[in-house]
């Protein structure tokens, strides 16, 4: 009877892991998650990206802590990445331009154990937009 408990805990286990897996961040990187759903929001703003990237690294700075900060390789080079932590959840921010005039933002935030958080995931866009405002 053991062996067989062992078994069925062991198919249980299995089918988690393969129903977990990763979800790719918007900094074109890769995080696991068990909840795959939506945890991600754009913002777009009459900015450059300059602005727009520096009013984010002032949220996440003020809020947590930043890991790391990237150019990801597109043919501009102007796309622009932060990682850092909040509240110990992963966020990710990605500035990019969408036109000459007009800047995308996108936020999204993921928990250790692989779940969401749109609360602090729309926190931070409202942030971002507030900095943006005062300067």
């Amino acid at each position: 009877m053991g062996a067989m408990k062992t078994k069925i805990a062991a198919g249980l286990l299995g089918a988690l892991v393969l129903a977990a897996g990763c979800v790719r961040t918007v900094n074109d990187r890769h995080h696991f998650a068990l909840s795959p759903g939506r945890d991600k929001f754009e913002s777009r703003y009459e900015r450059t990206v300059e602005q727009v990237y520096s009013a984010s690294t002032a949220v996440l700075r003020r809020n947590g802590t930043i890991g790391r900060e990237s150019i990801i390789n597109t043919t501009t080079n102007q796309v622009r990445a932060i990682e850092g932590q909040i509240n110990n959840r992963n966020v990710f921010v990605r500035v990019e331009p969408v036109d000459p005039v007009v800047t995308s933002v996108k936020v999204q935030v993921r928990s250790k154990g692989g779940g969401t958080d749109l609360t602090l995931t729309q926190e931070i866009q409202k942030q971002i937009a507030i900095e943006l405002a005062t300067r």
